[in-house]
This record gives C-alpha cells, sequence and structure tokens, in this order.
C-alpha cells in the first residue's frame, strides 16, 4: 500500500468522499450501466485533465446520437477511481494505463477490463531551477512518483535519457530504485504520490510528472519538460476500464466507440496542440 504525508492524506479524504458520493448517487452501479427510456446511462471516473475533458465532449456531442448519457465524476487521485469501480460506485473509469492497470490488479486483486488505448500523454521531466540535463549536479533529489508502475515507467525515462542506466533485463514496468546499476551524478529518488509532484517541484532538483498531472498545474509538455517520452508507439496509452463481468455491456462498448470515434480524435488534436495529448488510434 502507498504510504502518504499526512497532509496528503487529509487532502485525499476529502476529495475522495466527495467523489465517491456524486458517484453513488449517478447512474449504474454494481450491476452496471442502467437503461431508462431508451438511454443508457453510464457513471465514468476520469482524472480532470484530460480524460473528463474528452468524456464531457463526448456527453455534449455525441452520447445523445449514440443513445448515452454519461455521469462523470472526476478524480484527483490514482487509486480511488479504481477502488469505486472494484465496490460498484462506478460503471467504468478512464485515466490509467495498461501497466498502472496491471500493477493494480497484481496488488489488489481487481477483476477488470481494459480496453484499446485512446490516447497518450507523455511523461516529462521538470524543474523549477534548471533547463537541461547537464544542469544536475551530483547529489541532486529527484522526485518520482511512489507507485510502483508510474516509478517504473519514470525511472525508464530517466533511463532512456542517460541519466541512469538501469540493470540489465529489468521490465520498465518493474523497476524500482534498487534496479540501478549506474547513477553517474550520485542522483537521490524520493518518491511521493505522482499528483503531488507538480506542486512540490520547488523542493526538488527535478520531478518526473504524469502528462495529465502536468496540464492540471499549467506545465506545457512541449515547451518546458527537459525530457519527454515520444507519443509514438507508446505502450502507455490511457484506456476505458470496466469491471470484467460488463466488458461485454452495450452502453460501455457503445461509450469505447465514441471514444475511439473521428470525432473524439479531431477534438484531441485540436484542443491539445501542444503535443502534451496524442490520439493513441
Amino acid at each position: 500500500m502507498t504510504t502518504f504525508p499526512r497532509r496528503t492524506l487529509l487532502t485525499l479524504s476529502g476529495a475522495g468522499l466527495g467523489a465517491l458520493a456524486l458517484a453513488a448517487c449517478g447512474a449504474g452501479g454494481p450491476e452496471g450501466p442502467t437503461e431508462e427510456g431508451g438511454v443508457t446511462e453510464i457513471a465514468v471516473g476520469a482524472s480532470p485533465k484530460p480524460h473528463a475533458e474528452i468524456l464531457q465532449y463526448i456527453q455534449d456531442e455525441l452520447a445523445a446520437d449514440a443513445g448515452l448519457t454519461l455521469t462523470i465524476t472526476p478524480y484527483t487521485d490514482y487509486q480511488i477511481p479504481n477502488q469505486a469501480l472494484n465496490d460498484g460506485d462506478l460503471d467504468a473509469n478512464f485515466y490509467q494505463t495498461p501497466n498502472f492497470l496491471e500493477s493494480q490488479t497484481e496488488e489488489k486483486g481487481y477483476e477488470f477490463h481494459g480496453f484499446e488505448g485512446v490516447h497518450i500523454e507523455p511523461m516529462g521531466l521538470y524543474s523549477e531551477t534548471i533547463k537541461s540535463l547537464d544542469e544536475l549536479k551530483d547529489g541532486d533529489e529527484i522526485a518520482i512518483s511512489s507507485d510502483p508502475a508510474n516509478r517504473g515507467r519514470g525511472l525508464s525515462l530517466l533511463a532512456d535519457n542517460d541519466v541512469i542506466t538501469l540493470a540489465e533485463g529489468v521490465e520498465s514496468v518493474d523497476a524500482t530504485t534498487a534496479d540501478i546499476q549506474d547513477n553517474p551524478k550520485n542522483l537521490t529518488f524520493t518518491e511521493i504520490e505522482a499528483a503531488q509532484i507538480p506542486r512540490t517541484l520547488s523542493d526538488f532538483a527535478a520531478g518526473v510528472v504524469n502528462g495529465n498531472y502536468a496540464l492540471e498545474a499549467g506545465l506545457k509538455p512541449s515547451e518546458e519538460a527537459i525530457v519527454l517520452e515520444a507519443g509514438e508507439g507508446s505502450p502507455y496509452s490511457n484506456m476505458l476500464v470496466c469491471r470484467a463481468a460488463d466488458k461485454d455491456n452495450a452502453g460501455i462498448v457503445k461509450l469505447d466507440e465514441l471514444l475511439h470515434s473521428a470525432e473524439v480524435k479531431k477534438f484531441i488534436e485540436t484542443t491539445y496542440t501542444d503535443g502534451s495529448v496524442i490520439p493513441a488510434f
């Protein structure tokens, strides 16, 4: 289980309870989406940016013609949306990558189904004090995510840019600081909750930030990231996830089709013009 500072626990508890309350008042539940008057109601949890924005576009422009209505609940945390989905407070969520879902399944035993990827948010290294990797000094402190999937992804980003070297044969999803083989600048790595990293950049020489949290913090990945993941061919595309028992539910399948529609692809390309969100289809 991830350990948070006390202040973070208090913050997330308030946000999480509010989100869960909203979701509980929405459509769906343990038995999946509900249908009323020929319209299927789906309760979906999502990260505020860009996931909830994409879902809101679908609700505003595409859902009615598809016979759907969406109740969208934003979450600023990576743990609660899966808990809410497992508990039946949501019908689906839209915020996670395949490697994160895999780590959550192994850790918590969720029985979920992930659809094909919708978009990619490149992870990047950001700083308030330096502009290039050459400016990193001996012993500098780097913030990385404390959840296993994003920790490994962040370490792999640093390894791909020759900041560190990971031991041979280590998969990015499994990488930990113990797998660092070479660390020429003797950097130290502090693991904190992913959402907190952009808010605490001033406390570190640099921090590895997930794309959605960079957007929420007002960072511009294509301009402000010291290094940035490549988007093309990335294994970290974000996808719609539901309970395994609901993977053939007509409403959820239709929502996934809308997420992969030409209209949504155009919305992503014209809304996120700085390269911070890239269609994966």
